[in-house]
């Protein structure tokens, strides 16, 4: 294989890095004013292929390249299409449409026994607080906190009158757990046949964070909101890292039930940590996530398998030359 066709944004920095660390050749693509930043960087301008043109993934596909899942993959070139292309997918490509349909989603998370907040299954049933959210990868955007099952209704109405969704079976309205929250990241290698911890983050959000610098005489009218501007890396305390490996180890087995052959790859479990130190899983990812830019200079935890620090990044470039060096490359592309 020549090389990795990398979506511009979310994480194509670190991936970008790892690949050509790695030996292989790396190729952005997305719209044009997109691709403006990767020229901005020596280090990557002089290596990188760019296209301003997603079709061109069948393309890249001719030419030796597979595609690596994102969140921009996932919400700007949609499951659909990354089900349907010829360009061979690095990890599980069924998952991602798992990832970005609700039902889907819980119904894994149950398969795999992960302990959740309770689902609301209409508006009707609301009777605590709740979080609505939208579908897809939309980092934190069209998120709503509240316990008025009429304040749902009126969202619900504005954003059919934007076509953001047409029914309500689109969104998802879950028990708001009062915790931190904790984002887990993950690395499931078919070649090792080991389920690695990568690291954790959590994500700074526009007013939500925003607010809490302000009293509350001064709040006034202004909502929570939870679009990510950025993320922040944090270090469990320690005797939670044995339960967060044993969650990650739930979702790869529901996987290999579910979706054989299972994850491949990175993933990660968005979490909230209670009082009494019990993670709750309330969303996954099927792929590798923004919060794992906060270790570009290289994952501690990976270092504890490795000997070394590296980023995901180039994880997945090293999980890609061993299967080509063992003959085994449709165990990680699919």
């Amino acid at each position: 294989m020549r090389g990795a066709a990398i979506y511009a944004g979310h994480s194509a920095i670190q991936l970008s890095l790892g690949f050509l660390e790695e030996g292989f050749e790396a190729a952005i693509f997305g719209p044009p004013e997109r691709l403006k930043l990767y020229e901005r960087f020596p280090t990557l301008k002089a290596r990188l292929h760019q296209y301003n043109d997603p079709s061109l993934l069948d393309s890249l596909a001719d030419e030796g390249y597979f595609l690596i899942p994102t969140g921009g993959v996932v919400e700007y070139l949609t499951p659909s299409l990354v089900e349907r292309v010829r360009i061979p997918v690095f990890g599980l490509r069924h998952l991602v449409r798992w990832e970005a349909d609700w039902s889907l989603k819980t119904r894994l998370l149950e398969e795999a026994g992960m302990p959740m907040p309770r689902r609301f299954r209409s508006i009707s049933e609301v009777d605590r607080l709740v979080i609505a959210k939208l579908p897809g990868a939309k980092g934190g955007r069209g998120y709503l906190v509240t316990r008025s099952p009429e304040e749902i209704k009126n969202w619900l109405k504005n954003l059919r009158e934007q076509n953001l969704i047409t029914r309500e079976d689109d969104i998802f309205l879950q028990e708001y757990i009062v915790g931190t929250t904790i984002y887990a990241h993950y690395f499931q290698s078919p070649i090792m046949d080991r389920l690695e911890l990568t690291g954790f983050d959590i994500r700074y959000e526009s007013n939500v964070d925003g607010l809490r610098r302000l009293s509350p005489r001064n709040i006034g009218d202004l909502k929570e909101g939870f679009v990510v501007t950025g993320n922040l890396q944090v270090y469990p305390r320690e005797r939670l890292l044995e339960e967060f490996i044993e969650l990650g180890e739930k979702l790869v087995e529901a996987t290999r039930r579910l979706i054989p052959p299972g994850v491949i790859g990175p993933f990660c479990l968005e979490t909230v940590v209670t009082e009494d130190l019990k993670p709750i899983v309330f969303e996954f990812s099927g792929r590798i996530v923004a919060g794992t830019n906060v270790y570009l200079g290289g994952s501690p935890y990976l270092a504890l398998y490795w000997g070394r620090e590296m980023t995901v990044g180039r994880r997945m470039a090293l999980e890609v030359r061993m299967a080509m060096e063992q003959g085994r490359l449709g165990e990680v592309l699919t």
